[in-house]
């Protein structure tokens, strides 16, 4: 998979060479572009933004820099994403779907976002244009949220993970249950001790167990 980028703080993706995602650009499974946005400014302040029409508070990022930054990108595999509070919640199932695309680009808005105009140009020329947000709560800016959806999505990518079995217990399963709570050694730690079931040695009462405690903190997550 290929995924660019474009923000004005090319610094925010620094982790994408730490822990799996480095790993999994080492074994050719994944594919980073980092682009600075300032660098496609057309004048000598390398001005990104401007005011917005019909007045209000913030600033606009001018769409024919974006247009600039994104037009050597794009092609008949990418998916634009863009980062919005406005955009549809990014959960599971859309990394699931994402995670089998070939090439992603994230369009890190930052002040009061991107003028619209960017979204309505590639949607006519047929590209696959995604309003996304993590939340519903604001942002500096969408590099935060990007390397969220980035983490979550590259991992479910075959390769990344050095133990399949692991997406087969993750978090959020299909039955949108949370996971059950997890222990290690030792035993006991502060007076608190671990689920005697866990102990026990017998699997089928383990995974009824942990069953039921997933299912008892989904109901305490509602």
């Amino acid at each position: 998979m290929k995924i660019d980028a474009v923000t004005i703080f090319p610094e925010y993706f620094a982790p994408l060479k730490l822990s799996l995602l480095g790993k999994a650009q080492g074994a050719g499974l994944v594919e980073f572009g980092i682009h600075d946005l300032r660098s496609f400014a057309t004048n000598v302040h390398n001005q990104v933004d401007d005011t917005p029409y019909g007045g209000g508070a913030g600033m606009v990022m001018m769409p024919e820099v974006w247009g600039k930054a994104l037009d050597p990108l794009m092609n008949s595999e990418s998916d634009l994403i863009i980062l919005t509070p406005a955009g549809k919640r990014f959960d599971q199932p859309m990394a699931q779907k994402f995670s089998t695309a070939a090439h992603l680009v994230y369009a890190c808005g930052r002040y009061e976002g991107i003028d619209d105009r960017v979204r309505q140009h590639y949607l006519s020329k047929n590209f696959r244009v995604h309003e996304v947000s993590i939340g519903d709560y604001v942002l500096g800016g969408g590099e935060v949220a990007s390397l969220v959806m980035i983490e979550a999505i590259t991992r479910l990518i075959p390769g990344v993970l050095g133990n399949p079995q692991s997406l087969a217990e993750e978090s959020h399963n299909e039955q949108g249950y949370l996971e059950y709570p997890n222990f290690t050694k030792p035993a006991t730690w502060r007076d608190i001790p671990v689920p005697e079931i866990l102990l026990s040695g017998n699997h089928g009462e383990i995974t009824k167990w942990r069953a039921a405690q997933a299912i008892e903190r989904a109901k305490n997550n509602l």
